[in-house]
């Protein structure tokens, strides 16, 4: 197989999501969590994610469930930033999770869900405090 039949080394340049409620998506992405809407097209919203696209669109059958798709955001100041998003009503799922530890470092790992249940989750590598 040559490379260039191979996915490596290609970067991933964009994820969806679907929702139930395009105009409660668009203020949830763009107002609470702050990602700039790029563009919107028919029934899709288009965010820049520091370079990646994650695109929000409208379930096309009302009855197919949404979810099962997990994205998650680089926080390597997640403390800050899961209470800087509880502050905005954000609901956390759980408390915060060491998913790793270094000798070093912890690898801390926190889920939300947007307005449709969609699972969000921040992971940071922090500093281990001594």
């Amino acid at each position: 197989m040559t490379a260039s039949a191979t996915l490596a080394g290609r970067k991933l340049v964009q994820v969806a999501l679907t929702c139930r409620d395009l105009d409660r998506a668009r203020l949830f992405y763009r107002d609470t969590l702050g990602l700039p809407l790029m563009f919107e097209a028919g029934s899709m919203l288009f965010f820049d994610a520091s370079g990646q696209r994650l695109v929000v669109g409208l379930a096309e059958k009302p009855d197919r469930p949404i979810g099962g798709t997990y994205i998650y955001f680089d926080a390597p100041d997640i403390a800050a930033l899961v209470s800087g998003l509880k502050a905005k009503g954000v609901e956390m799922i759980g408390e915060t999770e060491t998913l790793q530890r270094t000798g070093t470092h912890e690898l801390k790992l926190q889920f939300f869900r947007d307005p449709d249940g969609n699972e969000i989750g921040l992971m940071g590598m922090v500093p281990i405090s001594h």
